[in-house]
This record gives C-alpha cells, structure tokens and sequence, in this order.
C-alpha cells in the first residue's frame, strides 16, 4: 500500500495542488485516502465542494501526535495514502517522510523554491538514518508554463535535472486554470466543464501523464527493493 507524501517547507510550492491532482487521478481506479496535514487544511474545505470522488477519503490531521496513527490506518484500508504535509520542517513531517514509500518535492523553478527543496532533501536523508532504510524522493516542478520559460526557470530546473543526486520527474504541473479550478468549484480536473475551463483536454493530459510516472516510480523503487532483498 503506497504511502505517497508531498513535501516542501515553503509555501506556495504547489503542494497541495499537486497532491490532490494525484489523488483524484489514482482514484479513478482505486481507493485512495489524502491525509491534510497542512495547518490551513486547503484540502479539507476542496471535500466539502461538490463531486469529491466516490474513491477518494479526505482525513483531516489532528496533530502531530496522530499522524503516524492516521497513516497505518489509512494504508490499512485503502491502496494508495497521499500526505499533504505543512509547508514548514516540523517533527510531523519527519514522522510522515519516515512512513513514505515515496516523497515528492514540488517546487516552482524558482531560487527560493531550489533551496527549500535542497532542505527537504537533507531532511529525508537524517530520516533515513534514523529509520535505516532507503526513503526514495523525487523533484517535481510546479506551476511551469507550458510553452515558453524564462531564462531564470531554464537555470533553476537544468541544476536538478543535470544533477545525478536527484530523481526529477519528466512530467511538470503546468500552470493551468483546470487546476485552480477545482479548489473554487470542487471535483477533479475530470468533472470539469469545458465551457468553463480554458484547454481543459491539455489539463488532463497534463495529470494522466503526472500519475502515470508516479506509479512507475513506486514500481521500479519496489522492484530494486525486491533485488537487495
């Protein structure tokens, strides 16, 4: 039962938007559980909007105290568990990264963004230690344009993608008004109208391709788990 947890000590990192464009894509097929561990619970007020999957169970974090009760609950019931984590280091974001099968670090190809994610990165290498195993992790980059970057993102995302000490993700979560959307009106990118939404057929291309390469991820960490066994 993957645990699949998004972590980024800055704020406005895309986050919350990109774990719940993956949880309501992996939920097409199988149940899922968010656990909203951010302060502001963003993902708490998405579920009582309209069209919440019928796969997806958002749990609201009470405390760092809880959160590791809430993950062995959540991975005993359904397939998939998603962390939201709290955009500042804390005690709770080291239980949970210690708990992950994976932890995706969402950052905008930003300076300020590269560093906090350099933080995540030291954070879940003390945490393997004190677990003493492999916690696999991967960048992800956010709120991306599509069509044309700035010289500035071209940087930021060519000193991960060049560095062999991170796993970046191929795909990125474009800036699209699909996934905004879906905080104002509820549901996932998939019950949007497209009368109402600009390019939404790119938008859900954009997440198909997203968890597609999240679940080849969790295969191939489980497969080289599997060979050191």
């Amino acid at each position: 039962m993957p645990i699949i947890t998004f972590a980024n000590s800055k704020g406005g990192s895309g986050k919350t938007t990109s774990a719940l464009l993956l949880a309501c894509e992996l939920a097409n097929a199988k149940r899922v559980t968010i656990i909203d561990a951010d302060p502001r619970h963003p993902l708490t007020t998405w579920a009582t909007l309209p069209n919440k999957p019928k796969n997806l169970t958002v749990i609201t974090n009470e405390s760092e105290k809880t959160i590791l009760d809430e993950i062995e609950a959540a991975a005993a019931r359904d397939p998939f568990v998603i962390v939201d984590l709290e955009g500042t280091a804390s005690r709770l974001t080291s239980y949970a990264i210690s708990q992950s099968d994976l932890v995706l670090i969402p950052m905008k190809e930003q300076q300020q963004d590269a560093l906090a994610a350099i933080e995540v990165v030291k954070e879940i290498h003390r945490d393997m230690k004190a677990v003493r195993r492999e916690i696999p992790f991967a960048i992800l980059f956010t709120q991306t344009k599509a069509a044309v970057k700035s010289r500035t993102a071209r940087f930021v995302s060519k000193q991960f993608r060049d560095n062999q000490k991170f796993l970046t993700l191929n795909t990125e979560i474009n800036e699209r008004d699909a996934f905004a959307a879906i905080f104002a009106v509820g549901g996932a990118v998939g019950t949007l109208n497209p009368k109402e939404v600009n390019n939404l057929e790119a938008a859900l291309a954009n997440v198909n391709n997203f968890a597609a390469e999240v679940i080849d991820i969790l295969r191939s960490t489980k497969a080289e788990r599997k060979d050191v066994a």
